[in-house]
């Protein structure tokens, strides 16, 4: 049985976190923008990056970092992507990673390094080089901090952490911290997410393990249907549980996936000025391709998404967006409901009053449930309403951020 347990990345055994204040996003600001996570010993682990094609010095980094070796420790800031910055953003993040593996007695390699933030400003390194080091002093078995100190336009830290006894009697503990409001659209979303575990894996697996939860969980969810520069998930798992390495990999399946498809819906929920946690079911689809599809196509629309924030079970957006995505349906086999409530079967409006499909999109979290009715294949996608605050939060951030340096 995997129960939830306090904590995040600090609730496995074996794992301190501390956090720092740099002043990285204005000068001087007394706000936790850096984080440090380590293990107590060496681990297996594993890493999921954006798959655009512009990517940040720091992701670039640690791609190359986890190919030569096992990571043992995070750095991570935010106020600042460290993206398209040129020759000197990668020597910032080098930077980084150098002072991390100094303070903590690491090889370089052994330190996967992060950032989140605004595109294309310098790094004040001159600030985050001694807060690395300042934080390396501090290190606990508390995580608090670290997932305060990882948030850009989040409202609330991110944390999740789970247990389970396996069958032998060993205690297993899975844990995390997670960043991600806006920007958010698979493969992956303009997101961190740093997960630790005690649990004892080969590399071969905890990749397998890894790339499982991410793609039900991560690659599940969208805001706003664009892809960050910068999204990172770092899994290191430290054996320090005791139990036979890969053993129990069902169980360990389903703590990891649960951690992560927690902190997804957290992200989704917590969307940059979104009202609304939708879920966009899929079902009935020829193949799973197209099951997906659909579900994006549904999700991402600004004109559905509308309708979500004005609380209107307009069912004849979803329709529309059904037959532009792309798959292969049957306008009169197509049904539509709303948690379960009628909204069209078979292509046309169901007897459904108006008045209850209404008070199912008046929640905070409801679904949408369509069945393509031509085969068997379905998807799940974790999206958002969009709203005018939306716009209003990000109609000049940069500009902002450029009048405070």
């Amino acid at each position: 049985m995997i129960t939830k347990i306090k904590g995040g990345v600090c609730a496995p055994q074996g794992f301190q976190s501390a956090a720092a204040s740099c002043g990285i996003k204005e000068k001087g600001a007394d706000r936790l923008d850096l984080a440090l996570i380590c293990s107590d010993v060496p681990t297996v682990g594993a890493a999921v990056f954006t798959k655009n094609k512009v990517k940040a010095a720091p992701v670039q980094l640690s791609s190359k970092s986890i190919k030569k070796t096992a990571p043992r420790a995070i750095v991570a800031n935010s106020g600042n992507a460290n993206a398209c910055t040129g020759e000197v953003g990668m020597e910032h993040a080098k930077a980084m990673q150098q002072a991390a593996a100094t303070a903590l007695s690491l090889g370089k390699d052994e330190v996967q390094v992060c950032s989140t933030g605004i595109i294309g400003l310098p790094m004040p390194i001159e600030r985050i080089l001694p807060g690395i080091e300042e934080a390396a002093t501090r290190m606990k078995t508390t995580d608090a901090a670290v997932a305060k100190a990882i948030m850009t336009s989040d409202t609330k830290p991110k944390s999740h952490a789970v247990e389970y006894q396996d069958s032998a009697g060993i205690t297993v503990r899975v844990g995390a911290i997670a960043k991600g409001a806006g920007m958010i659209n698979p493969n992956m979303a303009t997101m961190l997410c740093f997960v630790t575990t005690d649990y004892a894996a080969s590399e071969a697996y905890i990749n397998e393990a890894t790339q499982t939860a991410v793609n039900q969980s991560f690659n599940c969810i969208s805001v706003d249907g664009d892809m960050s520069t910068n999204d990172t998930v770092i899994v290191m798992a430290n054996g320090l549980a005791g139990n036979r390495k890969d053993s129990g990999k069902t169980l360990f399946q389903e703590a990891l996936n649960e951690v992560m498809l927690v902190l997804a819906k957290k992200m989704v929920s917590d969307g940059e000025r979104v009202t609304k946690l939708v879920e966009v079911k899929v079902a009935g689809a020829a193949s799973q391709a197209d099951a997906e599809i659909v579900a994006r196509a549904v999700g991402n629309s600004k004109l559905v998404k509308c309708s979500w924030n004005g609380e209107d079970p307009n069912w004849g957006r979803i329709i529309h967006a059904i037959g532009y995505a792309g798959a292969k349906i049957k306008e009169d086999k197509i049904d539509i409901g709303f948690s379960g409530l009628p909204a069209c079967v078979g292509g046309l409006t169901a007897d459904t009053p108006l008045a209850k499909l209404a008070s199912v999109v008046k929640k905070k979290t409801f679904s949408v449930d369509i069945d393509l009715n031509v085969g068997s294949e379905s998807f799940t996608l974790y999206t958002a309403d969009l709203s005018p605050e939306y716009v209003d939060f990000n109609r000049e951030e940069y500009a902002l951020t450029r009048r405070k340096l």
